[in-house]
């Protein structure tokens, strides 16, 4: 946001003193506008997170894409089986606030860097710069959550460490000017959104539990 302010200020003194005042005026619109987008998208409203033991609580703000079964990222050195995949795309009009989807500890954070397509394509998961982060809850259950770089976004924030214990819908990071979040469960949960749904971090329910005997297992 200093950024974008302290370049607005500099186009706009420019545009006054080379442009004169309508070039100044309609550079200072333009410049203002843009400012005040900028401080919009990194908004963090407060949430209502489920209180619901089974629920895996949606971790970004934006439109599931794919839900499928796929292997988490390699890197990560899990069993390469596949795992129910979720997979949200964030434009750049969405909060970009991420959220865990379930209770747990943090066990792996891993960074790896690549391409910058747009991330509403499959080959996003593979291809682009990510985060990945592994969350094992209580009964030995793992979830994965990957943020992933897209076409406009190259920063991606991992607030947490590893170690740490998170809550479901508590904030983790966020990734600047549109992304996506994909999130890995184990193959017998139930998926609750369908592609094309429009969700919500930290309210929206993407998938449950069968039952409080198989369900997050507390943190």
């Amino acid at each position: 946001m200093a950024a974008f302010v302290l370049v607005s200020a500099g186009v706009c003194w420019g545009s006054f003193h080379f442009l004169g005042w309508i070039g100044g005026a309609a550079s200072s619109v333009v410049c203002g506008l843009l400012t005040l987008w900028c401080v919009w998208f990194f908004r963090d409203p407060q949430r209502s997170i489920p209180q619901d033991a089974d629920a895996v609580i949606c971790p970004a703000d934006g439109r599931v894409v794919i839900t499928d079964d796929c292997a988490p990222p390699a890197e990560l050195g899990m069993s390469g089986e596949p795992m129910r995949r979720v997979c949200i795309f964030m434009n750049v009009f969405n909060v970009h606030v991420n959220r865990c989807p379930v209770d747990g500890r943090v066990e792996k954070i891993h960074y790896r860097p690549g391409t910058f397509v747009n991330a509403s394509f499959d080959k996003a998961s593979t291809h682009n710069e990510r985060s990945s982060m592994v969350v094992a809850m209580a009964n030995g259950r793992r979830a994965v959550v990957v943020q992933i770089a897209g076409l406009i976004a190259r920063r991606i924030v991992c607030r947490v460490k590893e170690g740490v214990s998170l809550s479901a819908g508590e904030r983790y990071g966020l990734i600047r000017f549109g992304s996506r979040v994909d999130v890995y469960l184990p193959r017998d949960v139930t998926v609750t959104v369908r592609v094309g749904e429009v969700t919500k971090a930290g309210e929206t329910i993407i998938a449950r539990f069968a039952g409080s005997a198989g369900g997050r297992g507390g943190v």
